[in-house]
């Protein structure tokens, strides 16, 4: 389980000295050590003054030794045997901040706190992986959203359209609400920004970024946005200001807006706040299981959670509990079923390098690295050499599918077998 809880300090007083040659009120030596002797009436308001405050001090560090770390009277849930489908690719605050869903590759959600639970795409068969999370205002609904763009809302939450089913340049990687919930923008790895509902186009990052967006955080007004991008650039359109990059020592994952400008997370867990959007902690330089792969924030607050499902919670964001320690489950054996995705893969090869790309980027698919790139870890050279199939010159911005097939052409190139898929970081049940 792993979790940020802040720690109240709480400043010791002294009373100060009384002035030369006034002395405090006071009883004789014997009534001061036994009890017994004179006593004025301000002297007894004093200690029983005293004696009430020593019988509330004690009260409550009984209650603060006795009651467990729980939510609602019940221990907090964690991920210890729990055996996951898919990586986690996101999680959602609550309004309020009282609790948080997580999501899964396979659209699995997981609710904790005070946030319902109103349904999921987990078990469902989905023609792309899901990649994101985001409530209603409300919080009695979110929106599920894939890497296709594809849109699926629950609870109460309003469908108004979405790019599943619709040619894209690079997939979609967020979807951020509009202020009332009757809209959404969905953005891409490219930068392309698509508007449904009531949500305003205000501009895109389509050829002006140089490595892949990874979220976009609109303004309170929903007149403006930042979009954010792997390497720290961020990218101001409509009445958003423009704060200021990053310059991270790993991959930035996503970005949020605070009640003035925005923060940006990255992998390790760092947080870089400009703006004026408020600076609550971070796991900059602490030792993680796996990598964060999302951020989300409410009023005052923030969270980070990793691929094994660990959240982090920041300000007046609550730890209510998650599926921090949790684990993969292997993939399946070898199929020869061809599945429709336009680039000849099986299902086998497919579900062998999602669980390489579960061990090796934690769910995502657009990293973008110095030497390195894709949720595969390509280098820049073999993807030049593997890639003969027309996709993107990035690895970052191909689908996960064009990504397989490349990473086939490099298996039965090296190891002379369509089906090898090596898993560089030894994950249990790995490849």
């Amino acid at each position: 389980m792993h979790s940020s809880i802040p720690v109240t300090r709480t400043r010791a007083r002294t009373r100060p000295a009384p002035p030369a040659g006034r002395a405090l009120p006071t009883t004789t030596a014997t009534s001061a050590a036994t009890g017994a002797g004179p006593t004025t009436n301000a002297v007894r308001r004093r200690r029983r003054a005293a004696a009430r405050l020593a019988a509330a001090a004690s009260a409550l560090a009984v209650a603060a030794v006795a009651a467990p770390a729980t939510a609602y009277g019940a221990p907090l849930p964690t991920g210890q045997g729990v055996v996951l489908n898919a990586p986690i690719v996101g999680a959602a605050v609550a309004p309020g901040g009282r609790g948080y869903w997580e999501v899964a590759l396979d659209g699995g959600v997981f609710a904790f706190g005070d946030a319902g639970f109103y349904g999921s795409t987990g078990g469902m068969h989905l023609t792309s992986p899901i990649v994101g999370i985001q409530p209603t205002p409300d919080g009695r609904g979110y929106w599920e959203v894939a890497l296709d763009g594809g849109v699926f809302a629950f609870g109460d939450a309003g469908f108004y359209g979405s790019t599943g089913g619709t040619p894209l340049h690079s997939p979609i990687v967020k979807l951020a609400p509009t202020a009332d919930g009757r809209g959404y923008w969905l953005v891409g790895a490219d930068g392309g920004v698509f508007a449904f509902g009531d949500a305003g186009f205000h501009g895109s990052a389509t050829g002006v970024a140089t490595a892949p967006v990874v979220g976009i955080a609109p303004t309170r007004d929903g007149r403006g946005y930042w979009l954010a991008s792997s390497d720290g650039s961020v990218f101001a359109f409509g009445d958003a200001g423009y704060g200021g990059r990053a310059a991270p020592t790993t991959q930035v994952v996503g970005i949020t807006a605070g009640t003035r400008g925005y923060r940006l997370a990255t992998a390790d867990g760092g947080v870089y706040a400009y703006g004026g959007a408020g600076f609550h902690g971070s796991l900059d330089g602490r030792p993680l299981n796996r990598p964060v792969v999302g951020t989300s924030a409410t009023a005052g607050g923030y969270l980070d959670v990793a691929a094994d499902g660990g959240v982090f919670t920041f300000g007046s964001v609550g730890f209510y509990g998650s599926l921090g320690g949790s684990t993969l489950r292997s993939a399946p054996g070898p199929a020869a079923v061809v599945a429709p995705s336009g680039t000849g893969i099986t299902d086998a090869q497919r579900a062998a390098w999602y669980r390489v790309n579960g061990c090796e980027e934690g769910g995502r698919w657009n990293v973008e690295g110095t030497a390195f790139a894709g949720g595969l870890g390509f280098s820049r050279a073999n993807w030049a050499q593997f890639n003969t199939f027309g996709y993107p010159a990035d690895a970052a911005l191909a689908t996960p599918d064009q990504q397989i097939r490349v990473a086939v052409a490099f298996a039965v190139h090296y190891w002379g077998d369509p089906n090898a898929a090596p898993d560089q970081n030894g994950c249990t049940g790995g490849y």
